[in-house]
């Protein structure tokens, strides 16, 4: 029975790494995550995004440019509005992979309180 070898993936590159570690710095702002969570559920314009999240538009505009310039977010011209929608679905994958963490990090927690609080 031959030996089962996982392929390990080629050590990173400085470059990837700076790329890498901005895609976690566009991220790691609250109010992009939150465009982010809102455009899950189908494309929107800054007026709808501002009025979704209780923002000014200066603020979600200035987060959708971040989010654009990034490749996380595209934009389109219909009629006079701009309509934002999700360019990279993968940003998902990393927020689920986090939200999927602090969610079992709480359950440990919790679990841990109610079997050390007295009955």
């Amino acid at each position: 029975m031959a030996a089962f070898h996982s392929i390990e993936p080629p050590p990173l590159t400085e470059s990837l790494v700076d790329l890498v570690a901005q895609r976690f710095r566009v991220l790691g702002e609250p109010m992009r995550i939150r465009l982010l969570d809102r455009l899950r559920e189908g494309e929107a314009t800054v007026g709808e995004l501002q009025q979704a999240l209780g923002a000014s538009q200066q603020n979600v505009s200035k987060h959708l440019g971040i989010l654009h310039a990034a490749g996380m977010v595209s934009r389109a011209k219909r009629g006079t509005s701009v309509v934002y929608t999700i360019a990279d679905p993968a940003v998902f994958d990393i927020c689920d992979q986090v939200c999927g963490g602090i969610r079992r990090q709480i359950a440990g927690l919790e679990s841990i309180l109610q079997t050390s609080l007295p009955a």
